[in-house]
């Protein structure tokens, strides 16, 4: 038997799965304190709904990286203290974050973490990290979807050039 068989979590981790790692944690905490201060601008209902559950998501995420890092005594990324509530009337209006400026951030930053999960997944020797990963691209297309199901049904979506000579015919 090898150093890398038997049980996935007694094997060490690479260089690179602890890089990986680390970063997304920090990403993470990052997204967590942004995604707060954008609920204090967003004005639509919905779109704080969607905020809220990619909060929510981001700190389970958090919550298993950071047990993932400790049982491999990797020091954690520092975090952002939670922003504080304020109203949307009390931020002027040529400072808030419009509705759609919000969207458009949440559906990029979908977008870079299911590169980032596919990634970790691709480099990882480990399969539960690459489960983990796995678990958290699934979570993250799902928000996506409902991300861009929003932007369609307020208007907010801005499509590249679109195709639509499909045949050739002029």
């Amino acid at each position: 038997m090898g150093i890398l068989s038997g049980n996935p979590k007694e094997e060490p981790l690479h260089y690179g799965e602890v890089f990986d790692i680390w970063a997304s944690q920090l990403v993470g905490n990052s997204m967590i304190a942004g995604y707060q201060t954008m609920m204090n601008h967003a004005g639509d209902e919905e779109l704080k709904k969607l905020l809220s559950e990619a909060i929510e998501t981001c700190q389970q995420e958090k919550k298993q990286v950071e047990e993932l890092l400790k049982e491999n005594g990797i020091g954690l990324p520092p975090a952002a203290p939670e922003p504080p509530d304020a109203c949307l009337e009390d931020i002027p209006v040529g400072a808030r974050i419009p509705d759609p400026a919000i969207a458009a951030t949440l559906s990029a930053d979908i977008a870079a973490g299911l590169v980032a999960c596919s990634q970790v997944i691709g480099k990882s020797i480990r399969e539960d990290v690459a489960m983990m990963y796995g678990q958290f691209h699934i979570q993250k297309a799902a928000l996506g979807a409902k991300v861009l199901r929003l932007n369609k049904e307020k208007g907010w979506l801005i499509p590249p050039p679109l195709h639509l000579n499909k045949h050739g015919d002029c």
